[in-house]
């Protein structure tokens, strides 16, 4: 069998990412690389196009602090992904966006066993052992279609679409509803029509609210098989994002800070087949040609299984253009 079965053995997932690539993709603005969305990762969907390129690490750790078990899983493993994602609208459909993400690289300890350490010795933790460790190369890719509209607002900031991700941890189909990036100004507009909003629509034009809901079937792969992961998961995700946002003709602003809770009922279940539930919380600066990330279980304070992680996304369209000379 060929290595590209290997890797992706339903054979419906490995088709829909082929019909996506062939048919959808574009430069465009990149999205987090599975399995981001189950290590806290910020997942809401991109909608415009931009293609980014980068750098992204989560981190599995078999044992916490107290050397307690996470599973049945038994090694920790540090993924490093070279990370590339492309979204991009699609003309034949009006409203509809597609994206592609694809990330792959070596599995070892460094350098997320570094980071954790150090964030542990700095506020004054016990380091998480270690026992065995994943090793050699992973791959994970994943592709989306979303459907765009303007909920509570004359922007597209309502959303709903579905996905599907495979590769050697675990195989997975979602879908996602939401909005993004929805001013309270613009809510209560919506709400009370009648009311003079300028003072709120004032003070809410560095703010913006986003929330999703995300429902996953789960399938295991070669790293976790399904023994050890749930059949589905339910994941929440809210953020508050930071930016002078009267920009005009909306474009994104230059800076932005957002930051992101997620509750996910779990990727992986207990050995009597439970899910393990974990919380997570996320920051992500957004800045001209980019965006870095970083995500970690210190809401759950769990520190075993999905722990947290981190990315460097660079904007490749605008760094074109920019050394091309273009605006």
């Amino acid at each position: 069998m060929c290595t590209v079965a290997r890797i992706f053995p339903p054979q419906p997932i490995h088709s829909f990412l082929l019909a996506i690539w062939l048919c959808f993709a574009a430069p465009a603005q990149g999205e987090n690389v599975a399995p981001g969305a189950h290590w806290g990762a910020i997942d809401f969907p991109d909608r415009d196009r931009t293609v980014m390129m980068g750098y992204t690490v989560n981190r599995f750790t078999e044992f916490d602090g107290d050397r307690n078990r996470f599973n049945a899983i038994n090694q920790t493993a540090g993924f490093n992904f070279a990370t590339v994602s492309w979204t991009d609208r699609i003309k034949a459909l009006p409203g509809w966006s597609a994206n592609l993400t694809l990330g792959a690289g070596p599995t070892a300890e460094t350098p997320s066993e570094n980071v954790q350490n150090g964030i542990h010795r700095v506020s004054g933790q016990g380091l998480i052992p270690v026992a065995q460790t994943r090793q050699g190369s992973d791959v994970m890719a994943s592709g989306s279609l979303t459907r765009w509209s303007p909920l509570f607002s004359s922007r597209d900031t309502g959303f709903a679409g579905l996905g599907v991700a495979g590769g050697s941890l675990y195989q997975e189909l979602y879908g996602r509803i939401g909005i993004r990036q929805l001013s309270l100004g613009e809510l209560a507009a919506w709400l009370f029509p009648d009311l003079d909003h300028a003072t709120l629509h004032d003070a809410s034009r560095f703010v913006r609210f986003s929330a999703m809901g995300r429902y996953s079937r789960l399938y295991g792969g070669s790293a976790y098989s399904s023994n050890v992961t749930a059949n589905q998961s339910y994941l929440g995700q809210v953020s508050l994002s930071f930016a002078d946002y009267t920009v005009g003709n909306g474009a994104r602003p230059r800076w932005e800070l957002e930051f992101a809770l997620t509750y996910d009922s779990g990727l992986f279940a207990s050995p009597n087949g439970r899910w393990l539930t974990r919380r997570f919380g996320s920051v992500a600066l957004h800045f001209p040609y980019g965006t870095i990330e970083t995500w970690n279980d210190w809401v759950g304070s769990t520190d075993s299984g999905p722990t947290g992680g981190f990315s460097l996304m660079l904007d490749a369209l605008t760094l074109y253009q920019r050394f091309a000379g273009q605006s």
